[in-house]
Parts: structure tokens; sequence; C-alpha cells
């Protein structure tokens, strides 16, 4: 996972629209009371309450400290853990893990989805949503055109989302041992707060990007991406980003038995 510094007062205060949105795929998750539950990237833990107003018994983790501190102060009540998405440590333990807005910050994919699987129990199901192909791509060409004209673009950084197709998720997942029962790529544009909305969203989630270059240098290209987007995503007075999301529900299924293992049968 790439170096994120979050603000989660930032977060909570500029980017709320990403739990909001979330919320729509607890839909898909549809958690009863008593079950085992795991939120794997909880941020600062909305939707974890969320799917605790269900009776579930809630674990939210994830691998932020800051993230991590404000859901626990935020929610008392509730269970969290800073866990790398990639070093799940449960077995079995779990009837549905969901997740929102997190797999796409995460490089080491088979790591975790062997880690997602290996946590659930047979039967149990994984419900994601996440950046899907072609993601903010108008916001990621802006930054490489903006490097371009200002001369640094062997100095920045661009392949550090991971942002898939339907078939390769679901042949990753399928790989694993998962049976993949539901999967959608849509196109979600997206409301920005402010009219600095677009400079706040490349400042906190693309700060990777700009890691090699001085402040002075990263504050440029930021300045000009802005410029850039300004005249076809700036729409009556509000920024708006070109999300696609890729929603997911796979199950683990109990074993399949190998064939011949009843040995001959005539018929």
């Amino acid at each position: 996972m790439p170096e994120i510094v979050w603000d989660a007062t930032l977060y909570d205060k500029q980017h709320h629209f990403v739990s909001d949105y979330g919320a729509d795929v607890l839909q898909w998750l549809a958690p009863k009371a008593n079950e085992y539950i795991l939120d794997v990237g909880c941020g600062t833990g909305q939707l974890a309450a969320q799917i605790a107003k269900s009776g579930a018994i809630v674990l939210g983790t994830d691998a932020s400290s800051e993230m991590v501190a404000n859901a626990k102060t935020t929610y008392p009540n509730l269970n969290f853990e800073v866990v790398d998405g990639t070093q799940l440590p449960y077995h079995e333990k779990f009837d549905a893990i969901f997740s929102n807005a997190t797999f796409h910050w995460i490089e080491n994919q088979d790591a975790l989805v062997e880690g997602l699987f290996k946590s659930l129990k047979t039967g149990g199901r994984l419900v994601a949503e996440f950046g899907g192909n072609g993601n903010v791509k108008s916001i990621t060409d802006a930054i490489t055109a903006a490097t371009g004209q200002l001369g640094l673009a062997d100095k920045v950084l661009t392949n550090f989302w991971f942002f898939p197709s339907v078939s390769i998720y679901s042949s990753l997942l399928e790989s694993k041992g998962f049976e993949v029962e539901q999967v959608w790529l849509f196109d979600r544009p997206t409301k920005l707060i402010g009219e600095e909305g677009m400079y706040v969203w490349i400042n906190q989630f693309a700060q990777h990007a700009f890691k090699n270059l001085t402040k002075e240098q990263a504050e440029s290209i930021k300045n000009l991406a802005v410029d850039i987007l300004q005249p076809n995503y700036y729409i009556n007075g509000e920024w708006v980003a070109d999300y696609r999301r890729l929603r997911v529900k796979a199950i683990k299924r109990q074993p399949q038995t190998p064939k011949g293992a009843f040995g001959s049968i005539n018929y």
C-alpha cells in the first residue's frame, strides 16, 4: 500500500461521500443479527457502525492507526484494530467480510484475497466495492499532462492504484477459491465539496504521486492539473470526479469432493 498520510478529521469533513456511497453496498451484504462480520479498511468507522445496527458483531480493521483511533473515539462500543489488509491473522472466523473504497489501495492482491478467503467460514460471503477499470481517469490524465508540461514526468508516480476490470478481478477471486456470485462495474460521477474540492482531492488521495518532488514542484503540478480539469469537471460551481466502481459479491463454498472419491458407480 502506498505511504499515505490520512487526516481522519479532514477525511470525515471533506470526503464523507466515501462512506455515504458505501452505505448502498450494505444492501448486497444484508447483515443479520449475531453474524460475525469483518470490515476491512473501516476508515473512521461509519459503515461498521451501520452494520452493527443490524445486530451483527463487527470488527473493523484498517492499516491507518489515525483512522482506527478516530473510529474508537467515535464508536467506543465497537471493536477496531490496526491490521494491514495483506496480513489478516484470522482463520475461518467470520460469516461475512465487507469492504468499501479500500482494495484499490492494496498492491499485493494475492495476499489480500488469500487472507479474505482464510478469514471466512465455509459458506461465508465477501462483499466489496472499490475503484474499477477507468476510475478517476480524467484526474490521472490531468496530472500526467501537467507533469509533461512542467518537465517533471520522470519524477511522478502514476501506477500505485489497482483499478481492475470485471474479468481480472473475477478471475483473481476464483483462482483463490471464491465463487463469484455478482459483479458490477459502473460509473459514479461524484461531487466534491467546495471551490477547492478538486485540489483537496488530489492533495489527499494522490499524494503518493508526488513523493519524489519538492513541495514547490508538487504544488505546481496540482494547480496546473486543476486548471486542466476545470473546463469539463467544474460544473455549475461544483467539482465532479469521474469515479467508476467495481462491486462484487463472492462466496466461500464447501470444498468440492474430488472426482472419483466415491469409487466406480455403475448405472
